[in-house]
């Protein structure tokens, strides 16, 4: 219980009157909010007192198991009541798809049609928790204004009365969750009047009631014969539980799918050994009515031979749909996508092959393609016009699925099929819908004429959502990431320049996370007949740490050009870098070589110290005197260090993504590194850049590159 002044301002009562009152507050506050907005479920979670962490306090129209995932979550995961309680904002998710697109976690989890407001219980000094309430999926799509204010009026008044009950250091106690009672015992106390259940048991099909937690109250004699169990052994049982051909996880999702979004649902299951029942759930706050019948038009139809161990048949469990929206979650680039459909659907509804279509400029577009020995049947289709009739051009423009039975149905329908066979007998064309609009269609061929009845062409069309807005992301992210490789092209040198008395060599090996650019740059310039040099490497591995890095790049070469000697370009960076505001540091290295004398002066910041093998095969690091990062104090110095360059001395300069890795040790990558240069340093500069980048470029360890590469070789000429 929470302690409560009895409604009076705690500035005005008596001493009594603030005294605090055990009462619920919490189911209190909830039930009276949810039945001012007609709400159907709801919880108010309460802010952990020594960690960022919100608890769910009480829970109130459906079963806790609902919500069972995230009965404790932190302020910062990505949840409605997170974000609601940490922005001290409403936050509302219109329906279904919203959800799916703002928070995936949910939706996989509860892939139903609702709507959901999550509100901050805060004053103006402090967050308390916050609460969330749903609707049924018939809910407007936006939240009426009516609705928005008696929510955030009744979420500020629990938080005055949980601020008051914390002045009086009287902390919250668990509250009962508010559930309708089990509605368990005979058919007479059950349904009100013994004539109603005389009534009832006469009905030629099977009624069964279930309470909010899938636990049976009433169940008739028909019913009982149908599921071939005594009446006495299903009640105060869930039916899942108690028929062992139900325990199947699609059956109990279509339960939760009629609570959550108190739509009417059904299914159809197959009692061993072959009876076909159909199971219709009608919902409401208290619970579920089902109804069940023999479904003689699915058994007629054979559509499915039971297999050997009598267990029930099933196109696709629920297990299998969460595991596919789990890794489609993980899906970066749209081959990913087309390699997960390949390896999750296909083999679930009995696909042979598979093709993932998109379009750009009223053409169509093969994205990828799985399971056609001729590749050249599907691409020749790539560039059509979508006006072209054609089934995939039909689905791309209208978002309507298309099913084709055998090879007559469809040349019957696009009679110019004729001409471009594919060696398959049956197509199923789903539309990829994401956000309203059509992102591609996925095509899934058979070897054989196959009949897709309505249980699998549902089945199919909703796996269709989930790999739509997979792919919108992937589309997106393959636009990145060209643009990417684009800006990052444009930021290096696209050639070395031919410098006397030095050959020079580079690579650049970008990170495998986030969009393969980063910070890591080198250069090579003529500057008044000597040549320069510069690598370094901004902060982080973005578009942002790429424009500096471009700037940075630009601001060294035109620093060398008015002939600013070495610790002078690097002063002159620095206040550059200070002076653009963008609070991000670079490590740097600038060489001034002169091989001519056999001498090369060089100057630090923050970068790692360069390697230097001499004509006689030995290597050491360079210890160099240097100064902080760029970018850090504007006063700095960078002191310089002259080293002797023989003719043939090879320098190698790197950024930190050549040696350092988790795990790895410095110092002992740096000698390793030193230790192949000693043995193929001989080798033409070209082949040598390209082994001493080959180890990251390829790691078969499975570990992901975290950071980029930028290598500059220099060879002083004999």
């Amino acid at each position: 219980m929470v302690g409560v002044s009895d409604g009076q301002s705690s500035a005005q009562a008596p001493a009594a009157a603030r005294t605090p009152v055990g009462r619920p507050v919490l189911s209190l506050a909830l039930a009276s909010m949810m039945d001012e907005v007609h709400a159907h479920s709801g919880a108010v979670y309460l802010l952990s007192p020594d960690q960022p962490v919100l608890e769910m306090a009480v829970m109130a129209g459906l079963p806790r198991a609902f919500a069972a995932p995230w009965e404790r979550v932190g302020l910062s995961a990505p949840i409605p009541v997170s974000d609601a309680a940490r922005e001290r904002r409403l936050v509302w998710v219109g329906g279904e798809e919203e959800m799916a697109r703002r928070y995936p976690r949910i939706a996989v989890v509860l892939p139903y049609p609702f709507a959901l407001a999550a509100v901050p219980v805060a004053t103006e000094s402090a967050v308390y928790g916050a609460v969330f309430v749903t609707w049924p999926g018939a809910h407007p799509p936006e939240l009426s204004d009516r609705e928005r204010e008696h929510l955030v009026a009744a979420c500020g008044r629990l938080a005055v009365r949980l601020e008051r009950a914390a002045e009086h250091s009287v902390p919250p106690h668990p509250e009962t969750d508010l559930l309708a009672s089990p509605l368990v015992g005979g058919m007479a106390g059950t349904l009100g009047t013994v004539e109603a259940a005389r009534m009832v048991s006469r009905l030629p099909y099977g009624l069964v009631s279930l309470d909010l937690h899938g636990r049976i109250g009433f169940v008739n004699a028909a019913a009982a014969e149908l599921l071939n169990v005594p009446v006495s052994r299903l009640l105060g049982t869930q039916l899942w539980a108690s028929v062992p051909w139900l325990n199947d996880p699609v059956y109990e999702d279509r339960y939760r799918a009629a609570l959550l979004s108190q739509h009417t649902a059904s299914f159809v299951a197959l009692r061993p050994p072959g009876e076909w029942l159909s199971f219709r759930l009608y919902p409401s706050t208290t619970g579920l009515s089902v109804r069940i019948t023999r479904s003689r038009a699915v058994s007629e139809m054979n559509r499915a031979v039971p297999p050997a161990d009598g267990k029930p048949s099933r196109l696709v469990t629920m297990s299998q749909v969460l595991d596919l929206a789990g890794a489609l979650t993980e899906a970066v680039g749209v081959q990913d996508v087309v390699q997960l459909v390949a390896d999750e659907i296909a083999p679930a509804v009995g696909s042979q092959a598979l093709v993932v279509l998109g379009s750009r400029a009223n053409r169509l577009r093969v994205l990828g393609h799985r399971g056609y020995r001729d590749a050249h049947v599907v691409e020749r289709f790539d560039g059509m016009p979508l006006s072209e009739p054609t089934p995939g051009t039909q689905v791309l423009r209208t978002g309507v699925p298309a099913f084709f039975e055998s090879q007559e149905e469809l040349e019957r329908l696009y009679p110019a099929r004729l001409a471009t066979p594919d060696g398959f007998a049956a197509w199923a064309y789903l539309p990829l819908i994401a956000q309203g609009r059509t992102v591609g269609t996925c095509v899934l061929s058979y070897a054989e004429p196959h009949h897709f009845p309505t249980e699998e062409r549902a089945v199919m069309t909703s796996m269709a959502g989930l790999i739509a807005q997979a792919l919108e992301r992937a589309l997106l992210y393959d636009a990145k990431h060209r643009l990417a490789h684009g800006l990052q092209e444009a930021l290096l040198p696209h050639s070395l320049p031919s410098l006397p008395g030095i050959e020079a060599a580079a690579r650049y090996v970008p990170a495998t996370q986030g969009m393969d650019i980063g910070g890591d740059f080198y250069d090579v310039v003529a500057a008044q007949g000597k040549a320069a040099a510069v690598i370094g490497d901004v902060q982080g591995h973005n578009v942002t740490a790429a424009g500096l890095m471009g700037q940075v790049r630009t601001a060294v070469r035109a620093y060398t050009a008015v002939g600013q000697a070495p610790e002078e370009v690097m002063r002159s960076t620095n206040r550059l870098l200070l002076d653009l505001g963008a609070d991000l540091f670079a490590s740097c290295l600038y060489l001034r070589l002169d091989p001519a004398h056999g001498r090369a002066v060089m100057s630090r910041a923050g970068h790692p110290p360069p390697l230097l093998r001499r004509p006689d095969g030995r290597v050491r690091v360079l210890d160099l005197a240097g100064g902080p990062l760029l970018g850090v104090d504007a006063s700095a110095v960078y002191p310089t260090t002259e080293v002797a360059l023989a003719p043939g001395s090879l320098l190698v300069l790197y950024t930190d993504g050549l040696v350092e890795s988790p795990g790895t040790d410095f110092e002992e990558a740096l000698a390793e590194l030193g230790g192949r240069l000693t043995d193929a340093g001989e080798q033409p500069l070209d082949e040598l850049a390209d082994s001493l980048v080959h180890q990251e470029r390829h790691r078969t360890d499975g570990e992901e590159r975290l950071d980029d590469i930028a290598l500059l070789l220099l060879r002083a000429l004999e």
